[in-house]
Parts: C-alpha cells; sequence; structure tokens
C-alpha cells in the first residue's frame, strides 16, 4: 500500500474538495458526466462539493468555457515522457495547495503513474475510473512496445497506489482485469455516469417537425440516429473502428431500400472516412435520405425526434447514449457488445450480434419503427434509475467523504 491511508478522513461539516483527472473537456460520455456534476453541484449551493479539474493534455477542449462559467477552476498541464519533470512539479504543487479530499483519475491505467508522481501530497480517496472499452484496447493501431509496457506497469501501480475502482459498468472492470487476485484488497464497482433526466422530456412532435425540417426531409419520415463518432476507416472489418459507422452505413442502406420513408441521420464527430461512405450512399441513390450531421449540442432534440436509436457499436464500456435514448422513449437497437447494464426499460432495447448480416440488423430496424413510438413513463423509470444525476452525485460524495461504493 502507499503512505496514504486507504481509508477516508473527511471532516464532517466542511465541504469536500475534489480533484479530477481528465485528458481534456471533449464531447466524451465522461466529460459530459462531469459537466452535468459541475452544474448540479453549482445548483445545490455553498455546501455541495467544490470540484477542480486537471487537464493532462494540456490544451482546451470544447466544454472547457462553460465549466470555468460555472465557477470550476481548470488546470492545463501537459503529461507525456517530455514533460514528465515539469508534470510532478506542478502535480505536487496543485495537491498540496489544493487540500483534496479526493483526487479522481478519468484516465485508465495512466492513473497509477499519476498517484506514483504524486505520492506523499495524495488525499486518503484515490479513484482509479474506467471509461474506455477494453475493445479499444485491444485493438489501437500505432501503440507502441513501449507504450503496452507503460500501461501494464500502470495497471500495477494501481494496485499500490489507488484506494478504490470504478467504472461505467461493472463488465468493464472484469474486462480490464481488475479482479484479479492482486486487486483484491480494493473496493470496486460501477459509478454510472448521471445525467439531468428533465432534459430528455422533450416535446416530441415539436422535436419531429423542427428536424425534418432542418434536414429537408417530409413530414412522413421515419429516423433512424445513428450516435457517436464516425471511424477513421469506412471499412468496418477493421479492428479500430470501434463505432462500426461503416457497417451502420450498409444496414442502413438495406433498410432504407426496403422502406422508402426511411431517413438515415448520423450524429458525430466527423472523419475522413464520410466522403466515402457519401459516394456508397450515393451509388444506392439514397443520398438525399442520408445526413452526416456532425457534432451536435442537442441529442435530446434529435432523439425525440427520431423513431429508433442505432447503435452497433464493437465495444462499449458502457454506451450512455443508450440510457438518454431510454430517457426519451426511444426504442434502442444495439450491438451484443454493450454492457447490459445499460437497459433501465428492457421493453426499449433490442440487442443484436455482430455475426448476424446486414439484413437481419435491417429487419430489426424495420421492426423496431413499425412499434408504438414511445413508453409513457420513460422518462420517469430513468429518473429513478442510478443514471440520474441526483443518484450519480450522491454516490460520489459517499465515495469521496467515507470511501463507500454502493
Amino acid at each position: 500500500m502507499s503512505s496514504e491511508s486507504a481509508g477516508a478522513s473527511f471532516e464532517r461539516g466542511r465541504r469536500l474538495k475534489v480533484l479530477h483527472l481528465i485528458d481534456n473537456f471533449g464531447m466524451g460520455g465522461g466529460e459530459v458526466w462531469l459537466l452535468e456534476l459541475v452544474r448540479f453541484w453549482r445548483r445545490q449551493g455553498s455546501e455541495a462539493p467544490e470540484i477542480d479539474f486537471l487537464a493532462t493534455s494540456g490544451g482546451e477542449g470544447l466544454l472547457d468555457e462553460e465549466v470555468r462559467r460555472l465557477g470550476a477552476k481548470i488546470f492545463y498541464l501537459r503529461y507525456g515522457r517530455s514533460h514528465i519533470g515539469s508534470f510532478v512539479r506542478e502535480f505536487r504543487r496543485i495537491l498540496k495547495r489544493g487540500a483534496y479530499d479526493a483526487v479522481h483519475d478519468h484516465q485508465d491505467h495512466a492513473s497509477g503513474w499519476h498517484f506514483l508522481m504524486g505520492a506523499g501530497a495524495l488525499p486518503p480517496v484515490r479513484v482509479t475510473h474506467i471509461h474506455n472499452p477494453a475493445y479499444q484496447i485491444r485493438n489501437n493501431y500505432g501503440v507502441t512496445f513501449a507504450r503496452r509496457i507503460t500501461a501494464r506497469i500502470g495497471k500495477a501501480l494501481v494496485a499500490h497506489h489507488a484506494s478504490h475502482i470504478t467504472a461505467t459498468s461493472r463488465q468493464i472492470i472484469r474486462e480490464y482485469g481488475f479482479d484479479a487476485p492482486r486487486f483484491r484488497h480494493l473496493p470496486k464497482g460501477a459509478l454510472h455516469c448521471g445525467f439531468d433526466t428533465t432534459r430528455f422530456a422533450v416535446d416530441r412532435a415539436a422535436a419531429r417537425a423542427s428536424v425534418r425540417q432542418e434536414f429537408g426531409w417530409p413530414d412522413e419520415a421515419r429516423v433512424v440516429l445513428f450516435a457517436g463518432r464516425i471511424d477513421q476507416s469506412p471499412d468496418y472489418g477493421r479492428p479500430q473502428n470501434h463505432k462500426n459507422s461503416g457497417f451502420a452505413v450498409s444496414v442502413g442502406i438495406a433498410a432504407a431500400l426496403q422502406d422508402p420513408r426511411l431517413h438515415v441521420a448520423f450524429a458525430g464527430p466527423l472523419s475522413p472516412a464520410v466522403p466515402v461512405l457519401e459516394q456508397r450512399i450515393a451509388s444506392a441513390g439514397l443520398s438525399r435520405r442520408f445526413v452526416f450531421a456532425g457534432v451536435r449540442r442537442d441529442m435530446e432534440r434529435l432523439m425525440a425526434a427520431s423513431d429508433v436509436l442505432f447503435f452497433p457499436s464493437r465495444g462499449e464500456a458502457l454506451g450512455m447514449v443508450v440510457v438518454e435514448a431510454q430517457a426519451v422513449g426511444l426504442p434502442v437497437l444495439a450491438s451484443t457488445e454493450v454492457p447490459r447494464e445499460a437497459v433501465v426499460i428492457p421493453e426499449l432495447v433490442r440487442f443484436q450480434s455482430l455475426d448476424a448480416g446486414h439484413s437481419i440488423w435491417a429487419e430489426d430496424l424495420l421492426d423496431l419503427i413499425a412499434r408504438p413510438p414511445y413508453v409513457a413513463d420513460a422518462n420517469q423509470r430513468v429518473a429513478a434509475s442510478a443514471f440520474a444525476i441526483t443518484h450519480s452525485a450522491q454516490a460520489l460524495e459517499e465515495l469521496y467523504s467515507a470511501g463507500t461504493l454502493a
């Protein structure tokens, strides 16, 4: 064990103070969750936990301005082999001046290295949090042998320096190997990314009309929504294509050829593969029925306007868009690689194997679209789950103050 005690020593009656380590504030599920936490605790007033952030990329992200506007502090400190000296020096300075009750690191195996570099200045609660799917780690092209060794050592360091291991799902803890005997002494469990479910209680009729008008689609259009970044390669057989966007295009084409009302929207960061995918769509004569909408800040509106969420990912740590879709009452067709922990409303979510062909996936899409459009009490049911920001925030406060995991 490290020199810091594994037990929490929070003084009751004093405001909790926590440092979160992230790469940057992009539009990923973990970062959006942290922004939701900042919003929620800001509404709670002066007794709510105070959060600071350390961005180890050293650069700004898309959400930084709003995070700072809400009163949170962001430190920018580049982490990497050529910056080790300055990182250690400044990281320890931040820890000592911050007088934190907990450090919550969202960078998987790298957290072990971070904790080693802060040893002696770290608080009692030191959380290693896993957000990335094991699939992405196994199939990350361009990772050198040296980086693999560094990650392996970082994982070993977690056993010696972390006080808790958490993840977006219990499944991903097992897939990362953190159930091994050497981690037996560490409390571990799922900490689901929470969100404000009221944002997803959207007027479906208004959303359907406005989205169809925006994309120039007819009122009777049936909309399939794909949410996630467009993979770098258009060939879905490549291991690195973990969102499986090329496969999604092929399935969308197969379904659209069967139903002239079907339209497909892709919402997420674009990539160099988009022109190739657009050419495939054009060759099928379907260009006007597909749109690559890029990064969106109105996912709840797009979900409320759609008839089904299509999520054929090849690996997920959880898949928060699946939960968000359920909060809208939107049916979901997901791959069997998505953890079942994402299911709150079983009647809304259907799973299909990636070994099934395009035609089978297309049939599933068309079947889900033909069913009743939504579950009336869906938003309330998600609001009562562990994914609601109130419950997610409460679980974090208990972890930071008492060192307990549900």
